[in-house]
């Protein structure tokens, strides 16, 4: 297997490069926010043989000891190793683990030798505390696992890509997960297992009280069966209430909030297209990897094929850094509404496959209910495209495929 540059995330840095910005990796853990940051800094070593670079991770042996310290202690420790009169080029991974990390940043932020890099595993990162003192000052990258094009590049498995998708539905795009599929779906199911756990450990169970972890991984278990479809926290509830597994609205809540905010699920809010409104309720929550799934639930794929598509177009979308909402127009729903950086807006139905007249004749029913002349498509695994009205029909992969 090869060693692929995140080409995405790595131009955005590029662009970002000398700006006055603490650039924040943000992202689930094991997603590769620090191999993309060491990337970051080779190509800085490509431009200048004698660039002045600072990579601090408190995993790293040599690190250790800076983990028992306090932030000023840790900014001492930067101050002290700064190259004087040039511009340095400071990282800190899992900066969320230094007790009071806002200070040492905003404290490095205002340094005017340091161009400050930072890595987090929680949305803590950016919570209101945090974002109030950083206002103007962050510039968030959400890092994900491999997409496809990606996962294509990384396991060379570019000669036959329907199968690659298939085994990359199972596997999902944690980098290290690939790399044991190879040898076996229980290494990379366990490996995922070990993940979850980890995350659990160090980015859940030390923020929130978790009354019982068996309802935790219940609620867990909820959202990745319900991928595509409308949650909320009261009937999740309901349903584990009723298979005698007693637990209230307000805890289910809480737990959902803390799934988010380790960025296991991200949760995608509903949009009245005609009435032009954001809505409140009934939104979806979709998974950071669908390796998760089969590695915590053992499902099959068959039955759930369209929704964990939609779910992999919803990554993608995001990896583009499109603002997407679920789309509703009068009782029907839109997959997603899809807003690009130059404002220009999209509607996407997605469906694993539409061959069959009534299948295509719902895909199209929201589309015809629309009354602008923005963009519609219509995502499929079918290998025929084409047009039906304006609305465009194109192959999943090919679209997954368009760039890294």
């Amino acid at each position: 297997m090869q060693i692929i540059e995140r080409t995405r995330y790595l131009n955005t840095l590029r662009v970002l490069k000398d700006k006055n910005l603490i650039k924040v990796a943000t992202g689930v853990r094991r997603c590769g926010k620090s191999t993309l940051m060491t990337q970051f800094q080779n190509l800085l070593r490509k431009e200048n043989s004698k660039v002045s670079i600072l990579a601090i991770n408190m995993d790293m042996p040599e690190f250790r000891f800076l983990a028992e310290k306090n932030w000023k202690e840790i900014y001492d420790y930067i101050i002290k190793h700064l190259k004087k009169n040039a511009i340095n080029y400071v990282f800190i991974d899992e900066v969320q683990n230094v007790p009071e990390f806002e200070k040492l940043l905003e404290g490095l932020y205002v340094h005017p030798n340091i161009d400050l890099y930072v890595t987090g595993s929680n949305a803590f990162l950016l919570s209101s505390e945090l974002s109030t003192l950083l206002t103007g000052r962050a510039y968030e990258i959400n890092v994900l696992p491999f997409s496809f094009a990606e996962y294509l590049a990384f396991t060379d498995k570019t000669t036959n890509p329907d199968r690659a998708f298939a085994e990359y539905v199972v596997t999902g795009g944690f980098p290290e997960a690939v790399r044991l599929s190879a040898d076996g779906n229980h290494f990379a199911n366990e490996y995922l297992q070990m993940v979850f756990k980890n995350i659990f450990d160090n980015d859940i169970s030390k923020r929130y009280t978790i009354y019982g972890e068996q309802s935790y991984q219940e609620v867990v278990n909820f959202l990745i069966d319900s991928i595509g479809s409308s949650v909320s926290a009261g009937n999740i509830a309901k349903v584990l209430t009723a298979n005698k597994k007693k637990i209230d609205n307000k805890t289910v809540s809480k737990y959902i909030g803390s799934l988010v905010e380790a960025y296991l699920f991200y949760k995608v809010n509903r949009y009245d297209i005609r009435g032009k409104q954001h809505l409140a309720t009934q939104e979806k929550y979709y998974l950071v990897d669908l390796g998760f799934r089969n590695a915590l639930l053992g499902k099959e794929l068959v039955s759930d094929a369209g929704h964990l598509l939609e779910n992999i177009i919803y990554l993608e979308l995001k990896r583009r850094n499109n603002q997407v909402w679920i789309g509703k127009t009068n009782n029907l729903e839109v997959d997603f509404v899809v807003r690009n950086n130059e404002g220009f807006t999209q509607y996407i139905q997605v469906s694993q496959t539409v061959q069959y007249t009534t299948t295509l004749e719902r895909e199209l029913a929201p589309f015809n209910n629309i009354a602008d002349h923005h963009e519609k498509i219509l995502i499929t695994m079918d290998y025929d495209t084409g047009t039906y009205n304006g609305i465009k029909k194109i192959n999943a992969l090919n679209w997954l495929m368009l760039s890294i």
